[in-house]
């Protein structure tokens, strides 16, 4: 309970630096990967809310189950695998959505795309 109320309480004095980098964070990885797999001439569309996102291999909009069973699920397996081989670890499943944490810098940002760029060339 004390951690709860430790962390609440960072995150009100804290909550414009705290908000803003994870906005920064995961608009950087969610929209790089994007990129990377539009440059690629991989069909992907993000779907992401805050610190959460989900790819989907799919060239149109994903707004509901049949939208986001309708796209390239061995797509997103061989793009998982390529991804956790490189050390990226995400959701098992583009069903579930990936989160960034303020754990994350650009660090992590530059490890990501740089294992997304290595798995649309494999």
């Amino acid at each position: 309970m004390a951690a709860g109320i430790a962390t609440l309480s960072y995150l009100i004095v804290h909550e414009a630096e705290v908000y803003a980098q994870l906005e920064r964070v995961t608009k950087a990885i969610a929209d790089g990967v994007a990129m990377i797999a539009r440059d690629a001439g991989v069909p992907m569309t993000t779907n992401r809310v805050g610190s959460m996102f989900t790819w989907f291999f799919t060239g149109g909009a994903v707004t509901d189950y049949a939208s986001a069973a309708a796209s390239d699920t061995a797509a997103f397996g061989r793009f998982h695998r390529r991804m956790l081989e490189a050390g990226v670890w995400l959701p098992p499943s583009q069903f579930e959505a990936a989160f960034v944490s303020t754990a994350h810098g650009s660090l992590e940002v530059e490890r990501v795309l740089a294992a997304a760029r290595a798995s649309f060339v494999g």
